[in-house]
């Protein structure tokens, strides 16, 4: 293929991303759409793979990685997470993995004086709180589709999230979080519901976006 920048690796590794934005693809799919030999389109998915630009799904296809997909996730997911926040009262989040941590890109808070308060771009540990388990994943959170925590990371608080997914890969956690007097400490059977259904609310919205 022609070079249009003067860079022939970044304006063939921006052509698999363009490939990409149409949807799925294996490799060969990948190298007909790109016009790249089959062992450069493999090297260069595989590298931009390795930065999360791509990323694979169930049936090994190359797919839009997740840190490309996280700009429009933000924006679908506000109106979710506004409708989330004030079903239940209490403050919303989205989280998404990062660096083996968990970092928070959305938040809206509660309209109670006491509520739950995370900053956008809070990293917080990735063991510790329900939006951690469900981005680390696990037997439990599958078969349930959500989890629940209660004073895990911060004393008199508990929260509930489930996992966004995003061809066969959890892309971020939806949560909902407050102070243990509102919440109780079974907050799984107050917002479980509701916060399950924001989750697939997003998956749906992503597809759209597509």
């Amino acid at each position: 293929m022609d070079s249009v920048s003067g860079v022939g690796v970044l304006d063939k590794a921006v052509a698999i991303l363009d490939a990409l934005e149409g949807g799925p693809l294996g490799l060969a799919g990948l190298a007909t759409a790109t016009g790249l030999a089959r062992p450069t389109a493999h090297r260069l998915a595989q590298a931009l793979e390795h930065h999360k630009l791509v990323g694979r799904d169930q049936e090994g296809r190359f797919v839009v990685g997740a840190r490309l997909a996280r700009r429009s996730l933000e924006q679908v997911a506000r109106p979710a997470l506004e409708e989330l926040r004030d079903a239940t009262g209490e403050s919303t989040q989205l989280y998404v993995a990062r660096g083996g941590a968990r970092l928070c890109v959305v938040s809206l808070e509660s309209l109670h004086s006491l509520r739950t308060i995370v900053a956008v771009g809070a990293t917080l540990p990735m063991d510790q709180g329900s939006a951690g388990k469900v981005l680390r994943g696990g037997a439990a959170v599958r078969r349930k589709g959500w989890a629940q925590s209660v004073e895990e990371r911060e004393k008199g608080v508990a929260s509930v999230s489930a996992p966004v997914w995003r061809d066969g890969e959890v892309v971020a956690a939806v949560s909902v979080s407050g102070p243990v007097e509102r919440t109780t400490r079974s907050p799984g059977r107050r917002y479980a519901e509701a916060v399950v259904a924001t989750a697939r609310r997003i998956e749906d919205a992503l597809d759209w976006s597509r």
